[in-house]
Parts: C-alpha cells; structure tokens; sequence
C-alpha cells in the first residue's frame, strides 16, 4: 500500500517561498511525497491523515493553519504571513497510511519574504456562505472567485490576502443537511479604488438596511452569484492609502494645575501646634477606661450581695437553725443508710392489719421482686 516501507527513509525536503501579505495554500496529498517503487499500486481511495508542526515546536506558526475533511481527502497548510514572520521557518509534515499505519515524513523550508510589484492598500473582505474553506482553497476555486469579483471591481488587478474558514471567527457549525455550509472569509485586495457599487454595500444606509432584514443596496449586477453565495450583509472595506494618523504621545507637564475659578486653593497656611489635639485624643479615652476599671472593680469586689452572711456571729439565729436542722437529717440518713439492720417501716410490710397490729410472714417478700422481672 501507499508509504509502504518508507518509515526508514530520509525525509523529503521542499522549498516554498510565501509573501507577506499573501495568502500561502500547500497541497498534500500523495503527489506531495516521495515516489513508491514501481511493483507497488497504490489505489486512490487508501485513507491518509497528515499531522504537520513547526521544527522543533508542537504546534504549527500562529499565522499557518492545516485542514483536512477527512482521511480520503486530500490536506491543506494555508495562511498568510506577517511582516513579524519573514525569514526561514521548517514545517515537518508527518503522513500516516490508516491500513498499513506506515508513515512518512516531509520536510517543508518556507522562506517568508517581502512581495513584488506594487502596494494593494484597497482590501476587501467578503463571507462566502455556499462554500467550506476547503472548498476554496485550491487554486481553481480561488481563481474563479478572482474572475468573478472583477465584475464588481472593475478596474485593476485583484490578489488574494486571506482565507479564513468562518468557524474560526466564531461561526457555527452548521447542520447535517444537504446544501448547508460553514461559511469561508476570504479577503482580496487590489491598488485601484472600490467601485461605486462595493462603496455603496459597505455604506452606512446598507448597513442600517441589514439590521432591519432587508437586502442591502447592491447598484451593480452580482457577478459572483450563482457560483458563490456571497452575504452582502457582512461586506467589510479597508483603505490603507491614508496614513492613519499616529497616536498622540501626551507631554509630561510641570504638575502644577491651571488657573480656575472654581477652585483657588489657599497659598499659605498658617503654623498650628497639634500637641493640645494629640493629648486630648489620647488622654481622655485613657481617663474614661481607668474610671470604668475602677467603678467595675468596686461593684465586684466591695459590694457583694450577702456579704454578711459568711461571718457566723452576726449570721441570724433563723439561718443558723435552717444550717443545723438540714445537717442532722443528713447525717440521720447517713446512719441509716450504712446499717442494715434496722426494721422496716410496719407501713411496708405486706398484709399488715392496721387495727390488731397483727402480720403473717409472707412467703415471699413482695417489696425484694422488682418492678421488671427480667431485672434481677
């Protein structure tokens, strides 16, 4: 099968020369990589996936993209670069064979330089609906996008600048039905002015038109229809031929606030002891917490409820009495308690007759069987 013993093999090295400001779209697929051998077929529908990142990174460059729908379709590396990115970058494509798993590897050398011939400060950037970025990536496509839009601008020669999928701006995947699409971004620019008809899409009264639901102003034929479904509504214009006035670097001043009215300020200020002030601060909150100290201490400690009650020769003779009579009943009960062999009360004794005194000993004694039986 395809990349059948080639994992040993020394990567494939490719030069590629991207502009500044131009939109770059590399092909892969498996005309991109080295050739089998002859006794070897290799069938167009085996399903292979890339996986490419920049030499000694993880990821790719913040300005490259890579973008495949799916195993049996072919790959693309597209993005433009800045002028940030000139110089020399290597991009390792890595190529996997999903029935064998064979790999192979690629070695793309990009050098990113500064474009030829003149300026394009007239960008335009236009959202194509019926089309996915895959779509419009190769180099048919785009260029008939290209002839297409020369109807509407209609003087001078239109480059690509940019290809943006519009689920990278924030759009939404769309559903699984037929005919619905993801959208692409796709922006052109040329060194001849907008025509009067791309003016008037872009226009403050087409703008306001839109947000209402209606179709914008278009004074020209759609060209571009009905190939691209272009959404007018989303139409952005950019003239670089104006130098953009530069920030104005703000002057330091010598922090002194000019003359107003409204506000005068005193310009001197009198000389004043603050050691009055301080004393006052902190003494008198001193003073106010010693006196309530002092007050609590003397509630405490000099006026207690029944002080005189612990001193036993003025104590009344009625407590005295109280104190003696619950001492003796204590030690009463005490007494009992520790000898066993004092009588029972008659009143607890079982068939006991009030009047003759008389009782029978029982035969057994109800007040030693407890409440609960199972409690012995």
């Amino acid at each position: 099968g395809f990349l059948a013993g080639l994992g040993d093999t020394d990567a494939q090295q490719t030069t590629l020369q991207p502009l500044v400001g131009r939109v770059f779209v590399h092909t892969l697929n498996q005309e991109a990589f080295p050739s089998l051998p002859e006794h070897v077929d290799v069938p167009p529908t085996v399903p292979i996936t890339y996986h490419a990142h920049l030499q000694g990174h993880p990821d790719l460059p913040r300005w490259l993209r890579y973008t495949q729908r799916s195993p049996h379709h072919p790959g693309f590396l597209y993005g433009t670069p800045t002028p940030e990115d000139r110089g020399r970058q290597v991009i390792e494509v890595v190529a996997y064979n999903r029935d064998t798993f064979d790999t192979t590897r690629q070695r793309l050398v990009l050098l990113i330089g500064d474009p030829e011939g003149p300026l394009l400060p007239y960008q335009a950037e236009f959202l194509v609906r019926s089309h996915d970025v895959e779509e419009v990536l190769p180099s048919t496509p785009a260029s008939r996008f290209l002839t297409a839009l020369r109807g509407l601008w209609e003087s001078g020669e239109l480059q690509l600048l940019n290809i943006t999928s519009a689920l990278d701006r924030g759009g939404r995947v769309p559903l699984p039905i037929e005919g619905r699409k993801e959208g692409v971004y796709i922006k052109v620019g040329s060194a001849s002015p907008f025509s009067t008809c791309l003016k008037m899409v872009a226009s403050p009264d087409s703008h306001a038109r839109c947000a209402q639901g209606q179709p914008p102003l278009l004074s020209c034929y759609d060209t571009l229809a009905p190939h691209f479904r272009v959404d007018w509504c989303n139409v952005s214009l950019v003239d670089k031929s104006v130098p953009e006035p530069a920030d104005e670097v703000p002057t330091p001043g010598d922090g002194i606030l000019e003359h107003d009215p409204f506000f005068c300020p005193p310009t001197e200020a009198t000389a004043r002891d603050f050691l009055t002030d301080a004393l006052v601060t902190l003494l008198v909150p001193l003073l106010v917490a010693l006196l309530l100290t002092v007050l609590l201490a003397y509630i405490m400690c000099c006026r207690r409820e029944g002080r005189r009650r612990f001193f036993w020769p003025c104590a009344p003779s009625i407590q005295m009495v109280h104190h003696c009579t619950i001492r003796g009943n204590t030690e009463e009960l005490r007494q009992m308690a520790s000898s066993r062999e004092v009588p029972r009360p008659l009143s607890t004794l079982p068939m006991f007759n009030v009047r003759t005194g008389e009782r029978l000993p029982p035969q057994v004694d109800s007040a030693q069987v407890p409440l609960i039986l199972d409690q012995r």
